[in-house]
């Protein structure tokens, strides 16, 4: 059965932790690293995560599933598949050429989205996903991200009007 705990077990199963000297994407340095790229990479992990996500949402109306470039697209894409929800895939930056697009996949005025990562410390690179979805007429109420580092970010959303609902903390790896 898919749970939080049989995911806790899939990640330590796959050292998806790891101990060292580390700087985080925030800029800080940390003694531990999550390594949720080795974690996305696993069907069994993806598919676990994506109807984690999918159960969460069901009935929410939700028109579209965003996740930001890189982390977060492989998540977004399960849980597109999961759910039939559509799937955007957020830029870090608009590009040169072709069509310029920040977001892609067709994102319609009022649409309700809900947007995904893999990890967050303080939630800066989401909140910036976030902010292209709302200027380009997308709504965000719900977040989620697989592993929160418990630094700040579940607060930092409180404070946009938008839950961040993580899967697993970081505590939960030491408990």
């Amino acid at each position: 059965m898919v749970s939080k705990s049989y995911l806790m077990d899939l990640l330590k199963k796959n050292n998806v932790v790891q101990f060292g000297d580390f700087v985080l994407s925030s800029g800080k340095k940390s003694n531990y690293y999550i390594d949720m790229k080795k974690g996305i990479t696993n069907p069994e992990i993806l598919k676990t995560i994506s109807i984690l996500i999918s159960e969460k949402i069901e009935g929410d109306c939700v028109a579209k599933i965003a996740g930001p470039a890189l982390g977060a697209v492989p998540i977004a894409t399960a849980i597109s598949l999961e759910s039939n929800i559509p799937l955007l895939m957020i830029r870090k930056a608009k590009k040169d050429y072709g069509t310029s697009k920040l977001i892609e996949g067709i994102l319609s005025e009022g649409d309700n989205v809900v947007v995904v990562e893999d990890v967050t410390t303080t939630g800066g690179s989401l909140l910036k996903a976030i902010d292209a979805i709302s200027q380009n007429q997308g709504i965000v109420k719900r977040a989620f991200v697989v592993v929160d580092r418990e630094d700040g970010a579940i607060e930092r959303f409180e404070s946009r009007g938008i839950k961040l609902e993580p899967l697993i903390t970081v505590s939960d790896f030491f408990d």
